[in-house]
């Protein structure tokens, strides 16, 4: 079955690319940025993000390439930098990326009272809306994001349709299955009409994306730790530029914990190295063992040593998903699973295979430093040989879903050394453009779950909810939809009052006026 399913995509990435080519490369090709065209022979999960949120219907995924390829090339996306933007707009603070809402989606802020209706800056709010959308597709390639707009403290003055609209096409069009959500803050009953017109420009299948939320409701989304304070959270974080809001990966770590700065790893080599000639030479047994390169002259070591290894990770398996890179395939390839407390199964593997003729070096990030014990974390991959990365909670501290990994990889030159040393001397060189970056989420399961990653249906990539989590979040539409009423009701009950009062004071200064000359 997943053979087949295979399959079949690759039959429609394939005849999508071909038909693209022949029936609109062939008449537009100026209106495309060949980079673009490039990209799409090449990133098949950039094909399939197209054709899933096209319901695989091959005529329809190439009207959507073509709207917005001729998009990306007008608004010159691929060029798209800090530069581009407007200082005094970056500085504002009206849209940026920060946190993480439950479910281990990033959060898109879009601070609506900081947004003045203004036709002559509109061009330069939709490319930092581009900007910040395309520098978030180029390092987490096909993983949502959930936006949220807040409109606490927001005036007539900040509702602007034609932006909105714009934003909805980012996600419908321009950056397809990127939407998780739209959670949508404190809404004034005055903007009641504006959204009924913002559900039709959605569709029917992504209305159900709308969460209208008020300070209860928006922590059944996020949690206190990633909300502001306005929103009843408890997170510190005041934006500020420059630099660029970048929250993710800034502390490499080691597997007796967080790594202060890059410099340290020099004195961690003792641990490294043990951590080298331990887990460096294990092979994954259904991918890589053909790789593999063993002299027969040390088999009775290696085996000896992949026996210790074996004793220490049998507890939990090794992964099977596998994310194909150009120097390093990854498994898994999307979410580290670990077994809940109850389990005792906490530990989970990240195995690296090095598919270049070279010594690739590599080092692993988190956004958590402080949780996490990772074995090795900075090291180096010989050329067809698998590396297993063993990460475990530190200190009994608990996953979280908004904890994140990054793995970085880059080629190494054939007379490089390995040690600590000429690792910390390498990665200060590497340009950034020669190394290879991949994500992983966190996700916790009970041991009687499957320690695989499984494809999910929802093109949405929501998860299926219970019926009583569905009952309880219809109760609380139904009850925001009373509280609207009421506010509807008494806002028409005073407009009454008033006219009914002008009406009298009107009648009197008639007959005051009236008496006064008769």
């Amino acid at each position: 079955m997943a053979e087949n399913h295979a399959q079949n995509k690759a039959r429609l990435i394939s005849e999508t690319r071909r038909r693209f080519e022949a029936e609109y490369v062939a008449d537009k090709s100026d209106k495309y940025d060949p980079r673009d065209i490039e990209r799409l022979q090449q990133d098949d999960n950039w094909v399939e993000n197209y054709l899933s949120w096209r319901h695989n219907v091959v005529d329809e995924t190439l009207k959507m390439l073509d709207e917005s390829f001729q998009w990306r090339k007008e608004f010159s996306v691929n060029d798209l930098n800090e530069s581009s933007i407007p200082r005094w707009l970056l500085e504002m603070g009206v849209i940026y990326l920060h946190g993480y809402d439950k479910e281990g989606n990033k959060l898109f802020w879009i601070r609506v009272k900081y947004h003045i209706k203004d036709q002559k800056t509109l061009l330069d709010k939709k490319k930092l809306i581009a900007f910040w959308l395309e520098r978030y597709a180029k390092r987490e390639n096909g993983k949502p994001v959930t936006v949220m707009f807040d409109l606490s403290e927001t005036g007539i003055n900040s509702i602007d349709m034609d932006f909105v609209r714009f934003i909805i096409n980012c996600f419908k069009v321009y950056y397809p299955k990127y939407l998780s959500k739209i959670v949508i803050f404190d809404m004034p009953w005055l903007m009641n009409a504006a959204f009924k017109i913002v559900k039709t420009w959605l569709g029917p299948e992504a209305v159900s994306l709308l969460k209208f939320t008020g300070k209860n409701e928006v922590q059944d989304y996020v949690s206190v730790e990633y909300l502001p304070p306005h929103m009843g959270g408890t997170d510190p974080f005041k934006y500020s530029y420059p630099p660029l809001v970048d929250d993710d990966f800034q502390t490499p770590l080691c597997e007796n914990g967080p790594i202060t700065s890059e410099d340290e790893t020099s004195s961690k080599e003792d641990i490294e190295s043990d951590g080298k000639e331990t887990l460096e030479t294990i092979s994954n047994e259904e991918q890589t063992a053909p790789l593999k390169k063993i002299n027969p002259t040390e088999s009775t070591s290696k085996a000896e040593e992949n026996e210790k290894v074996d004793s220490k990770t049998k507890a939990f398996k090794k992964p099977v998903s596998v994310f194909k890179g150009p120097l390093l395939h990854i498994s898994p390839a999307e979410e580290l699973y670990f077994g809940s407390t109850e389990s005792g199964e906490k530990k989970t593997l990240i195995v690296l295979t090095n598919v270049t003729k070279n010594i690739v070096a590599f080092k692993v990030r988190t956004t958590a430093p402080e949780k996490y014990r990772v074995k090795p974390s900075n090291s180096s991959c010989d050329p067809g040989a698998s590396v297993d990365i063993v990460v475990s909670p530190h200190g009994g501290l608990t996953v979280s879903a908004q904890d994140r990994f990054l793995i970085m990889a880059a080629e190494m030159e054939q007379s490089s050394g390995t040690g600590q040393a000429e690792l910390t001397q390498f990665w200060k060189e590497v340009p950034r453009n020669k190394v290879m970056e991949h994500r992983l989420r966190c996700h916790t399961v009970e041991s009687s779950k499957p320690n695989t990653l499984t494809l999910k249906d929802n093109a949405f990539n929501i998860p299926d909810k219970t019926s009583e989590d569905i009952c309880l979040q219809l109760n609380r539409l139904l009850e925001s939809n009373r509280k609207l009423e009421d506010q509807v009701q008494r806002c028409i009950w005073f407009q009454q009052l008033l006219l009914s009062l002008t009406m009298l004071l009107l009648a009197f200064i008639i007959f005051f006026f009236y008496s006064l000359y008769s």
